[in-house]
């Protein structure tokens, strides 16, 4: 027997109250406008542009943030017209530069940092291609600047003065200009035609150049007073001794020797075995470079791998290379036999304390002395400038030349930079250097106040600076906060894997000095560029519009941004941790 659907009750709805039956309440018939509730506020957004961390770490003083917007944009020339602002060498930082913006881009606490050298390398390379050449000033000025030395810091000094209109006359020692960029760095991290067509931008300026012209030699120093200014930056081009018996055999050079003669086209002849001494970049060019001239290089080192001063990028490749490294190791004599190298004898290390250089100091291991044969010995233990054909008139201090923070040496319109002064000793901090004394010689050559002009002109607190601020004075205000990991709203951004640099294959590699490191393909540099946080700026995502509850925010009039209204807005600070990048404040009403 089926049983009976039971039946389903009708809701009864509710009697609607009658009007009486309300009590009293407000009502306002004027919308959400008609009610001020900026007065309950006590927190208070404020739209602030912040410092991208990377733009603060660049020791060139590139604004690496905007380069990374216009290239996301695929505004690939407008993204190289953003660097060459700050850094004629677009080209060559990005293929030498240690990029310390990457060291401190926020992306690395999410997944991996943007790869900026990266895609900076394949911005040059792109506006070259398209055949972009650096404009000339459209007003000349009548001061003349001589620039001693034609390396990093000096073709940055030259480059960002002709661009502001000085006459510049390079003057360089070498055959050729680039200093240490082309007597120092291997062809195989740097290819000369490369350098080249940076240089041939630099010069088209109407920059003017001597060669084979050293100062103190074919150039006196009384003959440059006839120059309004002058720029030294001579660098550091002489070896550390080892002070070891047999230092002087046939078959022992320095590091830079060596190097300067490979990049001459000079012939070196190694022999079948060489002992490198040292750990630096210097160490890692040279044993690379005597590979590739088939010698077996013997790199040894008196501290551990974790000590190497050495760019870490380097020491992978020289292991991938199958380089051998001897570490906690010193050399203490070169075995010689009728004047020419046999052989090294070296003694073990234990690590002690940390010295005054805050690393932990080698010491001897009694009796622990071994010999290995080799043919030949290449120190790369460190290097000094040459100060001997300098005035006495100028102060030096711990073997550089003394300058003040603004990059003026103790005589008057004498300025330096580089290698020669006490400083990080890397492409990057040169070119940024030169930038510097450009911007002091206009300073003082215009009658400014030279440190309040610089002011204007920095990133952060780190010290690099930015020609664009430069110019424009202090409209854009002193240096900014750079933003932190904690401000970024990582909701917004999706996880994604670092694109590598394409390289040639290891024995490709060893049989000749062709480049190694290939650059980011176009399809890879448009991803690393999307990949930035773009920390720091308002990028009209619209999130803080979206989200605010009580449409306190509007559009700009010119639509550049968002401007918020403080009559309605009551502090709830929603648009600040929706704000993807950090570009929004919070201040505490007094």
């Amino acid at each position: 027997m089926k049983k009976k659907k039971k039946q389903e009750k009708k809701k009864t709805p509710l009697p609607l109250p009658k009007k009486t039956s309300f009590p009293p309440f407000s009502l306002s018939f004027e919308g959400t406008q008609g009610s001020k509730t900026g007065t309950w506020r006590y927190l208070t957004p404020a739209y602030l542009n912040k410092l991208a961390p990377c733009n603060e770490a660049c020791p060139a003083g590139e604004d690496v943030e905007a380069v990374m917007v216009l290239a996301g944009q695929e505004d690939y020339l407008g993204a190289w017209e953003k660097i060459i602002q700050e850094n004629p060498l677009p080209r060559v930082c990005g293929r030498v530069c240690f990029h310390p913006c990457e060291g401190a881009c926020n992306r690395k606490e999410f997944d991996e940092a943007t790869s900026i050298n990266g895609l900076e390398r394949f911005l040059g390379d792109h506006a070259y291609q398209a055949g972009k050449h650096f404009l000339p000033p459209q007003e000349k000025k009548k001061e003349k600047v001589a620039v001693i030395g034609s390396g990093p810091a000096g073709l940055s000094c030259a480059y960002h003065l002709a661009s502001l209109g000085y006459g510049v006359t390079i003057f360089e020692a070498q055959p050729k200009l680039g200093g240490m960029l082309r007597y120092g760095i291997p062809p195989y991290r740097l290819p000369k035609e490369i350098l080249d067509q940076e240089l041939e931008n630099i010069l088209a300026l109407g920059v003017e150049a001597k060669t084979n012209t050293g100062l103190g030699a074919e150039v006196k120093w009384k003959d440059l007073q006839r120059f309004d200014a002058f720029f030294v930056a001579t660098g550091a081009w002489m070896s550390m001794p080892m002070n070891i018996p047999g230092e002087d055999a046939t078959g022992v050079m320095s590091g830079l020797e060596f190097l300067k003669k490979i990049n001459s086209g000079q012939t070196v002849d190694l022999g079948k075995r060489v002992a490198i001494i040292g750990g630096g970049n210097t160490a890692m060019d040279a044993a690379r470079s005597a590979l590739r001239l088939g010698a077996k290089p013997l790199i040894i080192y008196r501290r551990s791998k974790e000590e190497m001063p050495a760019w870490g990028e380097e020491v992978t490749e020289a292991e991938e290379e199958s380089i051998e490294c001897i570490f906690l190791s010193s050399p203490i004599k070169i075995l010689t036999e009728n004047g020419n190298v046999q052989g090294i004898e070296c003694i073990k290390n234990l690590l002690g304390p940390p010295g005054r250089d805050g690393r932990r100091q080698p010491r001897p291991i009694a009796g622990s002395n071994f010999t290995l044969p080799v043919d030949s010995v290449i120190s790369a233990i460190g290097e000094v400038p040459d100060l001997s054909f300098l005035p006495q008139e100028l102060q030096k201090s711990a073997g550089s030349l003394f300058v003040n923070e603004a990059g003026t040496t103790s005589l008057k319109k004498v300025f330096a930079g580089g290698d020669i002064t006490a400083q990080p000793r890397t492409v990057s901090y040169a070119i940024g250097s030169g930038k510097k004394a450009a911007m002091a010689i206009d300073a003082t050559l215009q009658g400014k106040d030279v440190l309040a002009a610089l002011r204007c002109a920095r990133w952060g607190e780190k010290g690099s600076l930015a020609m664009a601020r430069y110019q424009k004075g202090c409209e854009e205000g002193l240096e900014q906060e750079a933003v932190t990991f904690s401000e970024i709203n990582t909701a917004y951004f999706k996880r994604q894997a670092r694109r590598a640099k394409e390289k040639i294959s290891v024995p490709q590699r060893t049989a000749n000095f062709s480049e190694v490191t290939l650059g980011l393909s176009a399809a890879s540099a448009l991803e690393e560029a999307k990949r930035c946080f773009n920390c720091g700026v308002c990028n009209l995502c619209h999130n803080c519009f979206l989200y605010c509850p009580d449409m306190a925010i509007s559009a700009r009039p010119d639509m550049q941004g968002y401007e918020i209204n403080l009559d309605y807005c009551k502090g709830c600070c929603i648009c600040v941790a929706e704000c993807p990048r950090g570009a929004i404040s919070v201040e505490v009403k007094k």
